[in-house]
């Protein structure tokens, strides 16, 4: 049977819809993070641990240090989504205008100055591999990613058209105690925790 262009695309904006759906039901009741990929559910079961919330902290105090009081290091909720793309990711810091935060719903990615991301010991894959790919999809300039498992991290940017979709084609490596320029600020990454053996995320 062929399936009409029109068909599978109202066919794959219900099933992400049903999807967003089970996420939007399970986000009080199950443990962990939900977000929504092209390859379906993410589900980060580990709470995150209190080094992973303290380097969160951190960067954002450092962020919110050097912007103009009008940008913020937003921290929680809401997600940001792409329904078209059949994408909902949170990250765990969005920098944003803060007039851009005053919507229903959630954020629209392209609003985004940066996403930061600390890696998750128990789906390290998620920031690294998943977001690399959708963050760009979604139109976000800037992704950067703190690594408390190895003390490292990467800041990708200037997006490009390949066979594959959107990607970043800038790659900037760093060693926690260096400074990071994320998008038009640059922040220290000295004292930034790093996992020990009994962190699980």
């Amino acid at each position: 049977m062929t399936i009409a262009p029109d068909d599978a695309q109202q066919g794959a904006s219900h099933l992400y819809r049903a999807m967003r759906d089970f996420v939007q039901s399970s986000d009080d009741t199950l443990p962990g993070k939900f977000e929504i990929t092209k390859e379906g559910i993410v589900h980060d079961m580990m709470s995150p641990s209190g080094r992973h919330e303290l380097t969160t902290l951190r960067l954002r105090k450092r962020l919110e240090k050097v912007m103009p009081e009008e940008i913020v290091a937003h921290t929680g909720e809401p997600d940001v989504e792409d329904e078209p793309e059949g994408v909902m990711r949170r990250p765990d810091l969005m920098v944003i205008a803060e007039e851009d935060m005053d919507i229903e719903g959630s954020f629209d990615p392209r609003s985004l100055i940066a996403a930061v991301e600390v890696v998750s010991r128990s789906n390290p894959g998620n920031d690294w591999v998943g977001k690399v790919r959708d963050y760009p999809l979604l139109g976000i300039p800037v992704y950067a990613v703190f690594d408390p498992r190895t003390g490292t991290g990467a800041v990708f940017t200037d997006i490009h058209t390949t066979p594959d979709g959107p990607r970043y084609a800038t790659r900037k490596d760093f060693v926690y105690g260096e400074d990071v320029t994320i998008a038009d600020w640059t922040i220290p990454t000295q004292n930034l925790p790093l996992y020990r053996g009994e962190d699980q995320a």
